[in-house]
């Protein structure tokens, strides 16, 4: 949508706290938006995989999407609903919902159990943007999707749904992001957390970021150095990721979710007040796990965790 202001910069998900029962303590999705306005994020989004929206019953998606709406609202902070669903009926219905909240914008995923071909790509994407009405989409392109768009593709998916105003996706190396020029220049593209600096010194917009979960308000610094000091930005990616070699990427090989570490790394940021549960049928990751990736996080990022008590 032209008159669309561009989506840019860093932006936190919401996490959602998991009680023994496996209720979710909604109260705690407006502690983390305090956190996120202070830290200086330029806004918050919901039901991302770090969200857990594939887990999620009808009626928690619309607790969660309204409790991240009015929290935002009141911080003044801009916020994106996701609105994913594995069956694409289900995303149409999670789209006009979450369009009645007036987000910045809503993400989508392409459906997800087998393939798609392109004409059914945006055949789909069309429709989602029909319900939207007036709020702009942001197409969720992960790597671990049935269908990851190319960058053709992609240029062809934003030509033919021009309310499509943003992509997350994996990011990629020097070609990618050549190929990737003629997006680049129609829509916000957003890169993982971890790669900020390399990415937008590339042409990437911003980031959904898994860094955020770790410290908000150390993404933020990262963000501005980014800007004023290559190359201690580049530093700065470069032991993060020495601490994703070290303490993510085994938890990963090991046949853990991602999201259950974003989880952990905000229980070792200790900037809000989570725990490392998932919700059901998944476990997240155990008390030693997580200890290891704060223990990481001292040796290679001690500016993302509180000092260690004497």
């Amino acid at each position: 949508m032209a008159g669309l202001t561009p989506i840019v910069g860093v932006w936190g998900t919401i996490l959602l706290k998991v009680e023994d029962d496996g209720s979710l303590d909604l109260s705690a999705i407006a502690e983390q938006v305090t956190h996120y306005a202070a830290a200086g994020l330029q806004g918050v989004y919901s039901n991302g995989t770090a969200g857990e929206f594939h887990c999620q019953t009808e009626a928690q998606f619309r607790a969660v999407s309204s409790a991240t709406a009015m929290a935002a609202s009141a911080a003044g902070l801009p916020f994106q609903l996701g609105a994913a669903h594995p069956l694409a009926p289900g995303t149409l219905e999670r789209v006009a919902f979450a369009a009645t909240l007036t987000p910045r914008a809503i993400q989508v995923t392409l459906p997800d159990w087998t393939p798609i071909d392109l004409a059914s790509a945006i055949r789909f994407l069309s429709r989602c943007a029909d319900v939207a009405g007036e709020t702009a989409l942001v197409l969720y392109n992960p790597p671990h999707a049935k269908t990851v768009l190319s960058p053709d593709q992609l240029f062809h998916v934003i030509d033919s749904v021009p309310q499509i105003a943003g992509l997350k996706c994996a990011g990629g190396d020097a070609n990618w992001y050549m190929d990737m020029a003629p997006v680049l220049a129609r829509i916000s593209v957003f890169i993982p957390g971890h790669h900020y600096a390399s990415g937008t010194a590339r042409g990437a917009h911003g980031s959904y970021s898994n860094m955020a979960c770790l410290n908000p308000a150390a993404t933020v610094k990262w963000a501005v150095q980014c800007k004023t000091d290559t190359k201690g930005a580049f530093d700065t990616e470069a032991r993060i990721a020495a601490f994703m070699e070290e303490a993510i990427a085994p938890i990963l090989a090991a046949g853990n979710q991602g999201y259950a570490c974003d989880k952990a790394m905000a229980v070792a940021g200790g900037w809000t007040n989570m725990t490392p549960r998932l919700m059901w049928p998944c476990v997240g990751l155990s008390a030693v796990l997580t200890s290891q990736i704060t223990k990481a996080a001292h040796r290679h990022l001690p500016e993302f965790v509180p000092a260690r008590p004497n």
